[in-house]
């Protein structure tokens, strides 16, 4: 009996210690393919001196993020889906694969379309990196250390989109802006070569897990496209969908500026239509189908309607933090644009220490406290922000910053942990995916949304304020001077006041968010989706 029992625990060492080394892969690859989001934003001049792109040209430029962001969303859906049919270990090689092709391609092309096309494959090898992370971590970890390990893997993305500016900047200074592509290809070669060793060669779930949440196989009368296990048709609708609200909302309009007449750009609505008919089409398509890409009847489930909700409002208010306050340092505190994104880290770099602190929590109290606990952080942090002076202090700056990232953070163990444990094994891939394209759909919208506001309250406040454009006849240097003081200074204070209520939008979308947050599970789930209260 001594010997079975050593023999296990050796097995049981052997397999842990396997499943940690995984999840380093798995943190590796999700935080290289999150530092390609951000990292083109310092080196964007020296693109477009590359492709000829002038100002006047700036949306063309535009397609280089847009263009990444766009395959990052569409390819989740279809590629967590494939992971959970296919296995995690082939797909994470699959989705290395295309990493490192369209990396090497963006390397040696020299035309603006087909580098923008290969950032695109880029992007999709990207993306499907992370419900495939996601889904691989929650197979080899028990449940009560499930939220810690996918906080773990939600800070890794998150300190990659941190710091992919500053290392986009660095390598560019070493040699030309190529070489952060360059570097992709040897990381991934290695990164699949590490998958290939680590992760396990089937499924992620046991063969013998019960397949109640499998849907039943296709009966004879099923159309011959409803015949494979994976929704290819279900997948190009989704995709459209994604694709025509990015475009038609993520380059839609621009925020405020106070030194400049503030103008927004009309959205573009056939795109909108296509994402909706889309949609509807989509929709209406999974219910018939024997094998759908997203189960609908996962949204009747309320810890795992309840994240995807609480997520879009994340990414929401995220999003906000992230473009208004660089705007905030370099349009009411005269800061360059270095010290603008200098100020921006001291949000964003709190936010993985607190995806890893949620994580820790969630495992010991529960998926619900924590999720509350984080949405009120961020809300109250953004409140702080919002009541900002025209001269804050570098200590209130950093604590508010700090405050409102620890809050972000704290949510995202919680999140991950709820759709997966919701979602059950053999979905977890695919429930990954559509939490995180939630988050990414509540970026889109909420940019768009808040910034279009923005411009229009902007002009209201500003519309009594007179700038002086010709000196007046029989007035001194110093009347003239003042009167230009004065209606800068008025322009200043309409901007600020957009500004702060931004922020305090923001902190009350975050305050929303605890709504949803309170259909978490409110223990620590037990692994499954057998919950006696959910339908199966």
């Amino acid at each position: 009996m001594r010997e079975r029992t050593a023999g296990t625990e050796a097995v049981i060492q052997r397999v842990s210690r396997r499943a940690i080394l995984a999840v380093v892969a798995l943190c590796a690859a999700v935080f290289v393919a999150a530092l390609d989001q951000t990292m083109v934003l310092t080196v964007m001049p020296s693109i477009m001196r590359s492709f000829y792109i002038s100002v006047r040209d700036l949306n063309d430029a535009g397609w280089i993020i847009t263009g990444y962001l766009l395959g990052y969303t569409i390819a989740m859906p279809l590629f967590g889906r494939l992971a959970d049919v296919w296995g995690r270990r082939p797909m994470a090689i699959v989705a290395l694969l295309l990493f490192l092709i369209g990396s090497a391609f963006c390397v040696v092309l020299s035309r603006l379309d087909l580098f923008v096309a290969a950032r695109v494959v880029q992007a999709a090898g990207g993306g499907a990196l992370v419900p495939i992370a996601m889904a691989a971590a929650a197979d080899m970890f028990p449940p009560g250390r499930r939220a810690l390990v996918l906080g773990i893997v939600g800070g890794a993305a998150e300190a990659g989109g941190v710091l992919g500016p500053i290392y986009g900047a660095g390598l560019t200074a070493l040699w030309t802006w190529q070489l952060i592509f360059l570097v992709n290809v040897p990381l991934c070669i290695l990164l699949m070569a590490v998958c290939w060793r680590l992760l396990r060669p089937g499924l992620g779930y046991r063969a013998s897990t019960p397949p109640d949440d499998e849907p039943a196989p296709a009966d004879r009368g099923s159309r011959w496209w409803q015949g494979g296990r994976v929704d290819y048709v279900g997948a190009c609708l989704m995709a459209l969908a994604l694709a025509g609200i990015t475009i038609g909302l993520g380059t839609g309009t621009q925020t405020i500026d106070a030194t400049t007449t503030a103008t927004s750009t009309p959205v573009k609505w056939p795109w909108l239509v296509v994402s909706a008919v889309s949609f509807v089409a989509f929709v209406l398509y999974e219910r018939r189908h024997q094998r759908p890409l997203v189960r609908l009847d996962f949204f009747k489930r309320p810890p795992f309607a309840a994240a995807n909700v609480a997520h879009f409002f994340v990414g929401a208010a995220l999003i906000i933090g992230m473009v208004e306050i660089p705007l905030y340092a370099y349009t009411l505190f005269d800061m360059t644009e270095i010290e603008g994104g200098l100020l921006l880290i001291r949000m964003t770099l709190t936010i993985p220490v607190g995806a890893v602190i949620g994580g820790w929590l969630a495992d010991i109290v529960g998926y619900r406290i924590t999720g509350v606990m984080g949405f009120l952080v961020a809300a109250g942090g953004y409140l702080l922000v919002s009541r900002w002076p025209l001269d804050p202090g570098q200590v209130q700056m950093t604590r508010d910053l700090m405050i409102s990232g620890l809050g972000f953070g704290l949510v995202i163990g919680p999140i991950g942990a709820s759709v997966t444990s919701s979602a059950g094994p053999r979905w977890m891939a695919t429930g990954s995916a559509l939490v995180t394209v939630s988050r990414m759909i509540g970026m889109v919208v909420g940019l768009s949304a808040l910034s279009s506001w923005g411009v229009r309250r902007f002009n209201s406040l500003a519309a009594n304020i007179s700038t002086p454009i010709v000196r007046p006849e029989g007035i001194s240097d110093e009347q003239w001077q003042a009167m230009k003081d004065t209606a800068a200074a008025a322009t200043k204070a309409a901007a600020h006041t957009v500004f702060g209520e931004f922020f305090l939008i923001a902190a009350i979308v975050m305050a929303a968010a605890v709504i949803p947050a309170m259909f978490f599970y409110k223990q620590k789930a037990r692994g499954t989706s057998h919950i006696p209260f959910l339908p199966h």
